[in-house]
């Protein structure tokens, strides 16, 4: 018999290293590859609860797939920012991009 402890250890797992990359980094991809790390620890907690019962039919891999599609349209977003940032400001450092050039 499987145990849904473990899946949930992963998750929050992941979701530490997530919230660790978010507040420690400077460089704006990083922090966006943190915020990557969040959704799918947020994934893995969907379908396990799916798996083990705890949700009807397919509740939750239908709400993972919702997360994946939000997850890339925010880097896409995200990305296009970025570029954007390092067009105007020359770095994608955040600490360093702390004003709006016109």
């Amino acid at each position: 018999m499987d145990y849904i402890e473990p899946y949930l250890m992963i998750s929050s797992i992941l979701f530490v290293l997530g919230v660790f990359a978010v507040i420690t980094r400077k460089n704006a991809v990083a922090i966006l590859m943190g915020i990557e790390l969040i959704l799918n620890s947020a994934n893995i907690n969907f379908v396990t609860f799916n798996r083990f019962g705890y949700m009807s039919s397919l509740d939750g891999h239908i709400f993972s797939i919702f997360v994946i599609v939000l997850a890339a349209a925010e880097a896409a977003v995200a990305l296009a920012i970025i570029i954007n940032l390092f067009k105007n400001v020359g770095t994608v450092n955040v600490d360093e991009a702390n004003e709006m050039k016109g």
